[in-house]
């Protein structure tokens, strides 16, 4: 079953996609970035339902030989944050340059009580990884997240 969720601006939109053990997320939107941040939001949905506040910005760097490989790169740079920060964030932007990538984080601390957390992602993969462009212009970005 799929789940998939509307941004309010943009084209941009995120669902989750049956793998498993794991999940996949996609992120969709008018630009490679704007797809990269909806895919972050999915991410997100993977661990709680419940609204995440930006209470606190986060900055992040990648940067990887491909736009592909940049995608796992800018997955896995949430997921560690997530990790040794004890947060979960609900805004991201994403600006590109050729095969680098800077990223704004915006979240909170986990509240167990409140957030509800189901998993702990681990990592993104190279399973079913794919960023594109399709023939409308509309960016797709997905991958297989081990949780």
């Amino acid at each position: 079953m799929t789940q998939s969720a509307a941004s309010l601006v943009g084209k941009g939109r995120w669902e989750h996609f049956p793998h498993d053990a794991d999940v996949g997320v996609r992120g969709f939107g008018a630009t490679a970035a704007e797809a990269f941040e909806q895919a972050a939001l999915a991410l997100t949905a993977v661990v709680t339902q419940t609204r995440v506040e930006p209470k606190v910005r986060v900055e992040v760097t990648c940067e990887a030989p491909d736009l592909e490989l940049l995608f796992v790169e800018w997955l896995n740079a949430v997921i560690y944050e997530m990790a040794v920060r004890g947060m979960l964030f609900g805004r991201f932007a994403v600006r590109i340059e050729g095969t680098r990538l800077a990223g704004i984080l915006w979240g909170e601390l986990v509240d167990a009580e409140r957030h509800a957390p189901a998993c702990e992602p681990k990592g993104a993969t190279y399973t079913a990884l794919k960023v594109a462009v399709d023939e409308k212009g509309l960016w797709s970005a997905a991958c297989i997240v081990d949780v």
